[in-house]
């Protein structure tokens, strides 16, 4: 994608969410003030009293009958379908994963033995490719699935995370205990790295499992301009785990808008297409883990808030995350809820041990 395209396509993305915005405050009606137009345009009165031919010599503004709920994105009909929360398999022999360039949002987080987890929340995109590989689940992958509203879709669970879903009436596909028949093993890959589904698969079971088609999405703020002059550049991430085989890194496209991803040095891409995995916003945030047995289990607390930073743009903002219950983490800086660039949210959930620096670093 060349830099004047992108260019072309980010203006037009620019101005089908202030179209979309606008139509929505005047579907609201009441005593609310009228939209204004972006700082440096004249507005549609101003305009017509400075060039009374220019409505009909301009072409009107695009306008999006819809955005996408978890990216912000314009789309063709309006999305209201449940999302899927998936667990994908992150180990190296799994690499490189199927589907993620088609997630929404996506979030990398601790499983025991230091090794990372990826939970891709699917819902705006329609696509036939594999999704996977598919495994286990823990109690924190729940939480924060279910914040999204989605179909838990794994493969077994550790003994907590069995006991937390076992007879709870929660939308839960398990390959090992009640959805074996929505999913399949490729030859290509030894078990258990090899276990995938489709989404068609996905939802014809969650169907079958008599699962509501539809649930409440939390409501994402985007802003396709947001004011990053000023803040610290940050074109060249880098993100540590644990293990050094879990090293994470992205550089910034800015003819693209996007971060570009990589893991240990070698760009992370999408095996059904051999595209590189992307990302408009990235966020870390700090949070407190306990391992709670010999096996190195986890309790990783997603709920009392901490340190945090959001890069976008090329640039870092520092911050931090709050959650209240029931809803999906939040990020603030003076006290306001930063917003982020439409597009793919990547979360990265790091411990606090040895510092916030230690564990991100950014030029």
């Amino acid at each position: 994608m060349t830099a004047n395209t992108s260019s072309a396509i980010r203006t037009a993305l620019l101005a089908l969410t202030l179209a979309a915005a606008m139509a929505v405050l005047g579907a609201c009606g009441g005593e609310s003030e009228p939209a204004t137009a972006p700082i440096g345009t004249a507005s549609a009165s101003s305009s017509s009293a400075s060039s009374p031919s220019a409505a009909a010599t301009e072409p009107p503004e695009p306008t999006a009958a819809f955005l996408a709920p978890l990216t912000g994105l314009p789309t063709d009909q309006a999305v209201v379908r449940r999302p899927l929360s998936v667990m994908i398999n992150n180990f190296k022999a799994a690499r490189p994963q199927s589907g993620l360039t088609h997630a929404d949002t996506v979030w990398e987080i601790l499983a025991e033995g230091g090794i990372t987890r990826l939970l891709a929340i699917f819902q705006s995109q329609t696509f036939d490719d594999p999704i996977g590989p598919i495994r286990s689940i823990r109690p924190y992958l729940i939480d924060v699935g279910e914040t999204y509203g989605g179909v838990l879709v794994h493969a077994g669970a550790s003994n907590d995370a069995l006991a937390i879903l076992q007879h709870s009436g929660k939308a839960d596909m398990d390959e090992i205990n009640n959805a074996g028949a929505y999913f399949y093993r490729s030859k290509d890959r030894k078990a258990p790295h090899n276990l995938y589904s489709t989404q068609d698969k996905l939802y014809t079971g969650a169907q079958k499992l008599k699962y509501d088609e539809t649930a409440t999405v939390p409501l994402v703020q985007f802003d396709p301009t947001p004011d990053v002059i000023g803040k610290p550049t940050a074109t060249q991430v880098d993100i540590k785990f644990q293990l050094s085989d879990y090293k994470v890194s992205y550089q910034y496209d800015a003819s693209a808008h996007l971060y570009a991803r990589s893991v240990n040095g070698q760009p992370h891409i999408d095996l059904n297409n051999s595209r590189q995995l992307t990302a408009a916003n990235l966020v870390v945030l700090s949070a407190k883990h306990h391992a709670y047995d010999d096996y190195g289990r986890l309790e990783i607390d997603l709920n009392s808030g901490g340190e945090a930073v959001l890069f976008q743009e090329g640039r870092a903002i520092a911050c931090e995350w709050k959650r209240t219950p029931g809803d999906i983490i939040r990020i603030y800086r003076d006290g306001r809820e930063l917003k982020f660039v439409p597009g793919t949210t990547y979360y990265h959930v790091v411990p606090t041990d040895g510092g916030f620096a230690s564990h991100v670093t950014y030029e």
